[in-house]
């Protein structure tokens, strides 16, 4: 049976921690748990069999609302209205958030259809890109140095659930790479055969780069194929998060 606790200090040590997991996009590196905020992540998190840490409702949502999502915690925390938007970084506070534990395993496994994120920055772009890849079947996204926090509350928020099924691995240099045995994908506005008439590799591992830089040179040098998608509109370059969902998609078949 889980703790119930009533907590009304704004300088309660749990709230204190509560806020800084929601607020600064690295504090879960040092507390190993992150937080998740709203009743589609907390419900996503359940649905892949995650037990919270800790459930904090406000005063009105536990007041309203019963079932599943009030009812798995380890523990559960329950705050006024007031102090739950205290805890929250959004404009409007969802009322439910969730501390969950991050997961322990960080080794890359070597044969799974992979993403690479070589110094992808936007936290939009990162939690989208998480999203195409679990839905297009790549169950592991390695993040390189200098790319958005996987587990920021920015992220998390893009990722709309995605990350919890997912194998996710970040903090990684380019000598870490090696450790695939997949071959690597990289897209390239000025080389390479256009990704419909490319008969990709499965699995694979898709490298998608910096915002404006692109994928560096050191991994374009390891790459095994170059995708190039095609523009007929004229634009210069697609967002990173458009051009992983085209290749995604085109690796799905």
């Amino acid at each position: 049976m889980s703790d119930l606790v009533f907590v009304t200090s704004r300088d309660n040590a749990l709230l204190k921690e509560l806020r800084k997991l929601a607020q600064d996009n690295t504090a879960y590196r040092k507390a190993g748990r992150f937080w998740v905020e709203g009743d589609h992540l907390c419900s996503a998190a359940l649905q892949r069999g995650l037990t919270p840490a800790v459930a904090v409702y406000s005063e009105s949502f536990w007041a309203q609302t019963r079932g599943p999502i009030t009812e798995v915690a380890v523990k559960k925390v329950i705050v006024s209205d007031a102090l739950f938007k205290e805890i929250s970084a959004l404009e409007s506070p969802a009322s439910v958030g969730f501390v969950l534990e991050l997961p322990a395993d960080a080794a890359i496994q070597p044969l799974a259809a992979s993403v690479i994120l070589d110094r992808v920055q936007d936290a939009g772009n990162v939690g989208s890109i998480l999203r195409s890849a679990g839905a297009f079947g790549f169950r592991q996204v390695l993040a390189l140095k200098g790319t958005a926090a996987l587990w920021s509350p920015k992220v998390l928020r893009a990722g709309m659930g995605a990350h919890f099924g997912l194998h996710l691995v970040e903090g990684l240099s380019l000598d870490d790479v090696q450790a695939l045995a997949v071959p690597l994908v990289v897209t390239s506005s000025h080389q390479g055969d256009l990704i419909q008439d490319l008969k990709l590799p499965k699995p694979c591992a898709w490298v998608m780069g910096h915002e404006g830089q692109g994928v560096g040179p050191e991994l374009t040098a390891r790459a095994s194929f170059f995708a190039r998608i095609g523009q007929p509109g004229g634009e210069e370059s697609l967002n990173v998060a458009a051009a992983a969902a085209i290749c995604l998609h085109a690796s799905s078949f």
